[in-house]
């Protein structure tokens, strides 16, 4: 069948969205179809809007569902809509040698996300930092954790992990939230008033890493290598680097069972913690607001 006989148009606020195959199955393990993931977009955008807003994306596009070919795309596809913001510029800003020119994509309205779900990309990762709409990059406004077990440790480990990274950036001031990754992890979430530059951040948060993985050696790890992570949890501090991207809360998950990144209430944080469904993801979102705002 021709891409075009199927595609219609959808207004969506001021725009035309042209959308395309929304029988087409996603998640081949429940059914779910393209027509759902939008609609789950479109329930989440202004959670998922918040956290956007004006952070470049970089997308994991899967454009036949998980069955099908899967690629990282941080530039704008070609015969993108005019509509779609986007910006040339540095891929790690304020690191002049590594990085070059990338056209990101914001999407930073819901035309922009319907767009982006129209084309697969079921992931949705951003930077620690924003940029305003005249090319002004800003310094880091989060300072982030990613809490990731070594089998045979797991979600719990990474709750307990997560106690102990929080009491230590709450000695510095930091108060944070819990992001359970939609994956095999968590993350923590700091707030930051944007006075250090990312490579300042990126370096406090290594610090802190490894100031922890030597008090806990036990369940704690700051190296990558595979050979010491078993049963532990790595503190990956990397996330901060100006060129790296996190998996953007309630985005959800390219992965067989669809979970999504969500943030959680400490009170959950226990041997019971779970990753949570779409459907779940909306259920708190109705009843208990967005925890990140």
């Amino acid at each position: 069948m021709n891409p075009k006989e199927d595609a219609q148009l959808v207004t969506i606020g001021d725009r035309e969205v042209r959308l395309s195959h929304l029988d087409r199955v996603m998640y081949p393990s429940n059914g779910m179809t393209k027509a759902e993931v939008i609609d789950y977009v479109t329930r989440v955008s202004p959670a998922l809007l918040h956290q956007l807003h004006n952070r470049p994306v970089t997308r994991i596009r899967f454009p036949e569902g998980l069955d099908g070919q899967r690629f990282f795309e941080k530039n704008m596809p070609a015969g993108s809509p005019e509509w779609v913001r986007r910006l040339t510029m540095h891929a790690a800003p304020g690191v002049p040698d590594e990085g070059k020119d990338v056209t990101f994509p914001f999407l930073d309205d819901l035309p922009s996300l319907v767009w982006a779900a129209n084309q697969g990309a079921l992931e949705l990762h951003t930077p620690q930092w924003r940029v305003d709409r005249d090319g002004t990059v800003h310094n880091p406004d989060r300072l982030v954790i990613d809490l990731d077990p070594g089998a045979p440790a797991g979600l719990p480990e990474c709750a307990s992990a997560a106690r102990l990274v929080a009491d230590r950036l709450r000695e510095d001031g930091l108060e944070t939230v819990p992001v359970t990754s939609g994956s095999k992890g968590l993350q923590l979430y700091a707030p930051l008033p944007g006075t250090s530059t990312a490579m300042e951040v990126r370096a406090y948060a290594r610090a802190l890493a490894y100031e922890l993985a030597g008090r806990h050696p036990e369940v704690l790890v700051a190296l990558q290598r595979k050979d010491l992570r078993g049963g532990k949890v790595l503190l990956d501090w990397s996330q901060n680097h100006p060129a790296k991207t996190t998996i953007t809360p309630p985005s959800r998950r390219g992965r067989e069972q669809p979970a999504v990144a969500a943030p959680r209430d400490w009170d959950e944080l226990g041997p019971a913690l779970a990753q949570l469904s779409p459907a779940e993801v909306l259920r708190r979102l109705d009843d208990a607001g967005d925890l990140l705002r």
